[in-house]
């Protein structure tokens, strides 16, 4: 009996001991709202994924404290970046990115590089399409390409976001490639873009897929050839008659032009490897919910998942091949 007594004495001792340290040893998390920056405005590709990303977390209990998305799209991103700049050691910011992390400095010369902030995670890549509308009666990427370079320079309108920003690299590059040249008309977001395309205010644009995919759809927009070396991997049908994978490359249909695009999450610089930890683990578990994985199949997204030293080498190349396709189309700040 005193045994028992003594063994249950103990083992109470050893359970309040460890309860008494383990806070002590619990792992970091956000003890407040987060906000969730957003360099860029709404309803285009990052602001779309942010807010899908805060409804996983929110439906999903995936962290105690709130997400609070916050659209800082002034001066092609710059002001969402800098606001991450200046929020050195505050682990309750984070910051989706798309390609204006390299694009946005390079062309305005605004004091900013994404080593002033801390990567944590790439989510995915984003492809580009080659949009017209059904109207139109090109019906390929070569019969519009053609099209355009039979009506001479400047008569058909590209429309894309921002300046200077991926959509008119991307134009550009496909001048290029083709003998084209077009009229390229700067938009705030995607979502802009897809509505004046539809409006037949455009010829083309080259927005994401999920940018344009409910236009699509419906029936009012054609998606002509993906910027990429392969197919879209998803068969699954999106209009009456085709899925992305039924989407040629621009390659494909004589239109050598590739590019995808960044979507990546990042903190204020300052923080813990511990605080990056919290999130990576985050974004893990938003990876694996049903939600994710429909947003990534209905938007074609390449589900590349990068973090750590990988993900920081990807930047680095990636930043050395903005520059130099933005060196040869002009675009970097004088």
């Amino acid at each position: 009996m005193k045994m028992k007594l003594k063994g249950a004495l103990i083992s109470t001792a050893l359970a309040l001991g460890v309860a008494g340290v383990s806070p002590a040893f619990a792992a970091w998390e956000p003890t407040k709202s987060v906000e969730f920056v957003i360099p860029a405005g709404p309803g285009g590709g990052a602001d779309q994924m942010a807010r899908m990303i805060q409804g996983i977390v929110t439906k999903n209990n995936l962290m105690k404290q709130a997400i609070i998305p916050v659209n800082k799209g002034a001066g092609a991103g710059a002001e969402g970046f800098l606001a991450m700049k200046e929020a050195k050691g505050d682990p309750h910011k984070i910051v989706i990115t798309l390609s204006n992390l390299f694009t946005t400095p390079l062309a305005t010369g605004v004091p900013f590089n994404w080593k002033d902030i801390t990567p944590v995670a790439m989510l995915a890549l984003d492809q580009f399409v080659l949009w017209n509308n059904v109207d139109k009666p090109q019906k390929t990427a070569k019969e519009y390409i053609d099209a355009a370079k039979a009506a001479g320079p400047g008569k058909f309108k590209m429309g894309g976001t921002g300046s200077k920003q991926e959509d008119q690299i991307i134009t550009v590059a496909l001048e290029k490639a083709t003998g084209a040249k077009f009229t390229y008309i700067p938009f705030k977001g995607g979502g802009d873009v897809a509505v004046q395309l539809v409006g037949n205010h455009i010829d083309s644009s080259v927005n994401n897929p999920i940018e344009a995919v409910a236009q699509w759809r419906a029936g009012k927009l054609r998606a002509l050839c993906v910027f990429d070396d392969t197919r879209m991997p998803y068969k699954e049908k999106i209009t009456p008659t085709q899925s992305w994978n039924d989407v040629p490359t621009c390659a494909e249909v004589g239109v050598p032009t590739d590019y995808v695009m960044l979507r990546g999450i990042f903190m204020a610089p300052g923080v813990t490897q511990e605080q990056v930890d919290f999130f990576v683990n985050l974004f893990k578990k938003v990876r694996e919910t049903p939600e994710w994985k429909k947003f990534m199949a209905d938007g074609a997204f390449n589900q590349t998942f990068m973090t750590g030293k990988e993900f920081s080498n990807w930047l680095t190349l990636n930043e050395a091949l903005h520059k130099q396709l933005m060196t040869e189309a002009g675009f970097l700040a004088k």
